[in-house]
């Protein structure tokens, strides 16, 4: 077993796993954001075989294994793609993420963008490794707030828009052809016009060249999808944004799953149900639930970095605090970026408590465990914060 991180500074995927604190991290992502039935069995049956049996639902809507050794990694990897769950390619992690609306149709805009991107990910240029894009072509645009470098949405007007992160505008396109011209030639330029010195286009500094004038700005941003029954069946919510492999396995099960469609909110669509709104032990199914909202990263044991436990502690904050909640196992912060109401951050063992900042901020309180933490919420009256 490693005991560093492979690399620093990039995503994991299946041919380039990540080390942390319980074994290798092995992270999938779905073509066109869904899941057939059996390979998503074939995942339930991947964790527990090769892993610690924990799935995980990441920010940018992939599903990643826990607890996997080195020893173990070669077989899961085999067993990814006979189930066509990796591509056999390792050069295909190093391509841009797709992300998309969750709930497209077949041959709707954001359908027909994406497999027009798909073909075309070769001509794209070499971007830096955690770069994606965002293909969110329904009406109303509901990814705004999820990260990628570049994204294709609707204007108020309907017009498609291929828009640059960090810019308020974007660019109209009167096709998804068109679009998808245009995202291509605007990865070239980020790179010929030193994009790669940034790594992210929300840090690059260089004026969009002329040809990609940004002069339209996107529609009003549309609600995620809802816990619960949907049209295609239903949404379970994860609570902290992971479930054990047997729970998903039990939501398959009992909804007549077809497909499963991820999201980057803790949801998932699994499609198919023709029963009526079903309850999984272990899953969530009402948005109010304050464990959606939460922000914990895994801690200890299972990332190296962190010294201080994290889901135990976040589960009993659940619904204390009616502000936004950070538990971080150590200052990097790697589960919220933004500043929220209260932070708390693992240090040599203890909790640093930050209010209205990120994890790296400047404590009001140094070396608290649990119960002192507790004690503090309540004695500051936690629900005001």
């Amino acid at each position: 077993m490693v005991a560093e991180p492979r690399i620093k500074g990039w995503c994991p995927g299946a041919w380039r796993p990540m080390a942390t604190g319980d074994g290798l991290l092995v992270r999938v992502r779905p073509r066109l954001g869904q899941f057939t039935r059996d390979q998503m069995l074939a995942l339930c049956e991947a964790a527990e075989t090769f892993g610690s049996g924990l799935i995980e639902l990441t920010s940018r809507a992939n599903l990643q294994l826990r607890g996997v050794t080195e020893a173990a990694w070669p077989g899961l990897l085999d067993f990814l793609v006979e189930y066509e769950l990796v591509d056999p390619d390792p050069h295909s992690e190093r391509r841009p993420q797709l992300l998309l609306t969750p709930d497209w149709r077949a041959g709707d805009a954001t359908h027909e963008t994406a497999c027009l991107l798909l073909a075309r990910l070769a001509d794209m240029a070499e971007l830096p490794d955690k770069m994606g894009v965002a293909i969110d072509a329904g009406e109303a645009p509901v990814l705004g707030e999820v990260s990628a470098d570049f994204r294709i949405e609707r204007s108020a007007s309907g017009t498609l828009l291929v828009r640059a992160d960090g810019q308020e505008l974007g660019t109209p396109a009167n096709s998804s052809a068109a679009a998808v011209e245009l995202l291509v030639r605007l990865t070239h330029w980020f790179v010929a016009s030193g994009g790669r010195q940034s790594g992210r286009m929300r840090r690059h500094k260089a004026p969009l060249p002329g040809w990609a004038p940004a002069s339209m700005p996107p529609a009003g941003a549309g609600p995620r999808l809802a816990l619960g029954k949907h049209a295609r069946g239903q949404v379970f919510g994860l609570p902290f944004g992971r479930a054990p492999a047997s729970v998903l396995r039990a939501a398959l099960d009992s909804a007549a799953c077809t497909a499963v469609r991820v999201t980057p909110w803790r949801r998932l669509l699994v499609e198919g149900s023709d029963q009526g709104e079903i309850s999984i032990p272990g899953l969530l199914d009402d948005d109010r639930d304050p464990r959606l909202a939460m922000q914990a990263c895994p801690g200890a044991p299972h990332c190296e970095q962190a010294s201080v436990e994290t889901l135990g502690l976040a589960e009993r904050l659940s619904g204390r605090v009616e502000g936004s909640v950070h538990v971080s196992g150590c200052a990097k912060g790697c589960a919220c970026r933004q500043p929220t109401d209260l932070c708390l951050t693992g240090r040599d063992g203890r909790f640093d408590l930050i209010l209205s900042d990120r994890a790296d901020g400047t404590p009001v309180a140094t070396g608290l465990n649990e119960s002192d933490v507790l004690a503090y919420l309540e004695n500051e009256d936690a629900s005001r914060l």
